[in-house]
């Protein structure tokens, strides 16, 4: 979840342009959900992008753990990412 919020956090500073970042992290039952969500430029998601480097990484990290990420974004519209692992 640390390493997920990390690059998720990098990716802000890098590429965002944002003014406002968000973390929050929550416990229900046996899953810990963790979201970072950003006031940015946003961007339109694809397949090229989803291979980059740090979005995959996320990814992997979420598969090792049994878990699901979730990006959502668009262009203008900042960008929010969702982890949610089995706590």
């Amino acid at each position: 979840v640390y390493r997920v919020v990390q690059e998720a956090l990098t990716n802000v500073a890098r590429h965002a342009a944002a003014s406002r970042a968000d973390v929050e992290l929550t416990v229900s039952g046996h899953r810990v959900r963790a979201t970072v969500a950003d006031d940015g430029v946003g961007f339109t998601i694809d397949d090229d992008l989803l291979a980059s480097l740090g979005l995959a990484g996320m990814r992997e990290r979420a598969s090792l753990v049994d878990g699901r990420l979730e990006i959502i974004s668009g262009p203008g519209e900042g960008t929010t990412v969702v982890l949610e692992v089995p706590g």
